[in-house]
């Protein structure tokens, strides 16, 4: 989906629609969720600060998220794709993976699937969509950011070496702002400059995501699309108007980060073992401490507590801008075992 958050406020606001619009958090310390492409022009971008966005845009225009509204809306648009497949992966609220190699229309061209689908989007949310089509995953993701927004890109079989020898090495999944100024130092700046590199120089480099780079920019990606995507890890966190150095305040909202959690593991169904605290301190440095239990959890009270634990293992650094709980090593990792998930609920209903 183009803009997705913003093109939802702007769809059901109509005085918003053609203005810069930011979804976020308008103080000091909020960070914008999602951008209008009206804001963009200006850099405005998703995770930028508030105060950075608003310098770079004044006429900037902040809206509390919806989440809800986004969940409804995303929901109506994956009714859509189950229309032509039952081989959906979705990644997030606003996009998805299809595989329409054999789909239910009996429509033997991609390329028209993804014209038709996204027309259905508009006719039934009034929201533009953008795709890509290709031969695996890996191209079809960088596909569909070359005509966004409202637009779709198909890059053929014969076409995939002479595509990725063009790309710009930063549009490469897996390849962020760290790892692209090692390959500017190592002289690569393109996929073809990334092509004429051995997978030992590679992995030398680049350690088993050498092995992937290597393969990717010869078309190589076999990753299914996933029907059933299972969850790794729930968590939820909180940055804070102003920065804390109590304690105290720091338990209170640990408080509602693992009520927040407790909502989700619920509504999920899950439980996990580890327990995180991350904590991010006011000169911007990231620091997480974890902790594995020998059974499953899924009550705010025993999350709280081990987290209590955690925040007190050392002493504070500095004061703190954002705190964050989650858990991982969840009773889905080794498939849906339903009747594990009830004894583990019901356990913790009779403890408490």
């Amino acid at each position: 989906m183009d803009a997705f958050y913003a093109s939802v406020e702007q769809l059901d606001n109509p005085e918003l629609r053609g203005k810069a619009v930011a979804v976020g958090g308008s103080s000091q310390r909020g960070v914008v969720s999602a951008a209008s492409y009206e804001a963009r022009k200006f850099g405005v971008r998703s995770a930028m600060s508030s105060v950075i966005a608003k310098r770079n845009c004044p006429d900037l225009i902040f809206v509390k998220p919806r989440f809800e509204r986004y969940k409804e809306i995303s929901g109506q648009i994956r009714e859509i794709f189950f229309e032509y497949t039952d081989l959906v992966e979705p990644l997030s609220l606003d996009e998805a993976y299809l595989d329409v190699t054999e789909n239910k229309k009996g429509n033997p061209s991609a390329t028209l699937i993804a014209k038709q689908i996204r027309d259905r989007i508009k006719e039934k949310t009034g929201l533009n969509a953008s795709a890509g089509i290709s031969i695996n995953k890996f191209i079809a993701k960088i596909a569909s950011d070359v005509n966004k927004p409202n637009g779709q890109k198909t890059v053929q079989p014969e076409e995939v070496i002479a595509f990725l020898e063009e790309l710009d090495i930063r549009k490469f999944y897996g390849v962020g702002k760290v790892t692209a100024e090692k390959m500017y130092r190592l002289g690569i700046f393109t996929g073809k400059d990334l092509k004429l590199k051995s997978e030992e120089y590679l992995t030398e480099h680049f350690g088993k995501s050498g092995t992937h780079f290597y393969n990717v920019v010869r078309g190589i990606h076999l990753s299914e699309v996933k029907p059933h995507r299972i969850r790794k890890s729930l968590g939820a966190e909180r940055t804070f108007n102003e920065n804390i150095s109590s304690e105290i305040f720091m338990l209170e909202r640990l408080e509602n980060i693992a009520e927040e959690i407790e909502r989700r593991l619920t509504k999920s169904k899950v439980a996990g073992k580890t327990i995180t605290l991350k904590i991010k301190y006011s000169d911007f440095t990231q620091q997480t401490r974890s902790r594995t239990i020998n059974f499953y959890i899924a009550n705010k009270d025993l999350i709280l507590e081990i987290a209590k634990e955690l925040l007190y293992q050392e002493k504070m650094k500095n004061s703190v801008r954002l705190l964050g709980i989650s858990l991982s090593n969840l009773n889905t990792e080794k498939g849906d075992k339903k009747e594990e998930q009830k004894e583990i609920f019901v356990q913790l209903k009779f403890k408490f």
